[in-house]
């Protein structure tokens, strides 16, 4: 009797640890997902199909939300991964080496972030090491190029736009060997239970988030300061760039926000776009001062601090300047008529026709493109998303985040 008590015993307590262990299913409505056929569906994550592009929406803690984004992209996360691998041994490095940059990089995240990538790599079959090489794996590729321009921002509102509201767009511009990531792209939404804001980001799967949306309508992205690592901080502090997701976590206004960006030390010199409900602003940040931009209902950026209180004396970098002030000059030319269809005609025109848009564009011996782009309505939480020689795509964000 006292074996067969024993054995019940030791057969209670590993079930116990079992349920202790394995990652409870989130109870999940699938959101109504206006022009998006139903893909697939993982521990609670949903899959869809927008068009050309996938759109997962993931909700749960971080864990369980890192568990269904490794679920539903563990085909394009494998793929990326070993891409990049395989390109970055052929530049000389070891496999072991590139693992220890992306445990070095990743040494100051928040917890909540590990345990996305810990989740991920439970389902994706890569390990937590190969996850952090994936979220730096542009600037990883890219270290072997230079990349002097990259990315623009416009954003519109009062009497630019059809009925005074904001009107935001930003293009994500890089050397066209990085097109190669543009077939693993997914439109990510994160809807955590721990009362955070609902976030949105859109980038090649896995990769570092540069453009990202939350559920109050906040929108966040950056620009290339052009200033190159002349003015980097010796001092170890968090990737900025990084900060975005907490941001948008945390932060359900612009007041907030802009004391999120304003107390956030930067590593390096970056410009940071952010838009709201009613406002627009673009904060050039240097590693001890940040500068704050704003219009009368229209403003813009390139790769150039342009408040003059810097009081640089060298030019800006080739073509940022001249993408800046088109930027401003189509606003101008369509003021009073700004809504988002004509914001996305605006980002369609070429730098050789006037606008601000790399497309396949001969610069300093390289082709560049407009990677990704982005118009987004922060009032009404609608998203118009593209990659380069694709079409737009419309997704409403409301009914993702549960609004």
């Amino acid at each position: 009797m006292k074996l067969i008590a024993v054995l019940i015993l030791l057969c209670m307590l590993t079930g116990t640890a079992a349920a202790l262990t394995l990652p409870q299913v989130v109870p999940f409505s699938p959101p109504a997902v206006t022009g998006a056929e139903p893909v697939a569906s993982f521990e609670g994550g949903q899959r869809f199909a927008a068009g050309d592009y996938p759109v997962i929406v993931l909700s749960g803690s971080y864990r369980q939300m890192g568990r269904q984004y490794g679920g539903l992209m563990k085909t394009e996360l494998n793929e990326e991964y070993a891409f990049l691998l395989d390109t970055l041994t052929k530049r000389g490095y070891t496999q072991a080496e590139v693992r220890a940059i992306g445990r070095d990089a990743t040494a100051f995240f928040p917890q909540r972030f590990k345990e996305v990538f810990i989740g991920m790599s439970e389902t994706s079959g890569l390990t937590p090491d190969d996850i952090a090489v994936l979220y730096y794996g542009g600037a990883l590729y890219l270290s072997a190029a230079p990349v002097p321009l990259s990315c623009s921002y416009l954003a519109t509102w009062g009497n630019y736009t059809t009925d005074g509201s904001v009107v935001v767009s930003r293009n994500w511009d890089l050397d066209d060997h990085v097109l190669v990531f543009t077939k693993w792209y997914v439109l990510a939404v994160y809807r955590p239970t721990d009362g955070s804001n609902g976030v949105a980001t859109w980038g090649p799967a896995g990769m570092r988030p540069e453009t990202l949306m939350n559920s109050k309508g906040l929108f966040i992205a950056d620009d290339n300061s052009g200033l190159g690592d002349s003015y980097n901080a010796e001092d170890n502090r968090p990737d900025l760039i990084m900060e975005f997701f907490r941001f948008m976590l945390d932060y359900s206004d612009v007041k907030g926000l802009d004391a999120g960006i304003r107390g956030a030390n930067a590593n390096l010199p970056w410009i940071v776009d952010v838009a709201g409900p009613d406002q627009a602003y673009v904060y050039e940040k240097m590693t001890n001062k940040t500068q704050q931009r704003t219009g009368n209902g229209v403003i813009a950026a390139a790769n150039h601090f342009a408040d003059p209180a810097w009081n640089f004396t060298s030019a800006p970098p080739e073509h940022s300047l001249s993408r800046q002030n088109n930027l401003l000059r189509q606003a101008g030319e369509a003021k009073g008529s700004i809504n988002a269809e004509k914001m996305m005609q605006i980002r369609d025109v070429c730098l050789e026709n006037g606008g601000a848009t790399f497309c396949h564009s001969e610069l300093f011996g390289e082709k560049y493109s407009s990677n990704h782009q982005v118009v987004f309505l922060p009032a009404l939480r609608t998203l118009w998303m593209k990659t380069m020689d694709k079409d737009w795509q419309k997704v409403e964000l409301g009914p993702l985040f549960g609004n």
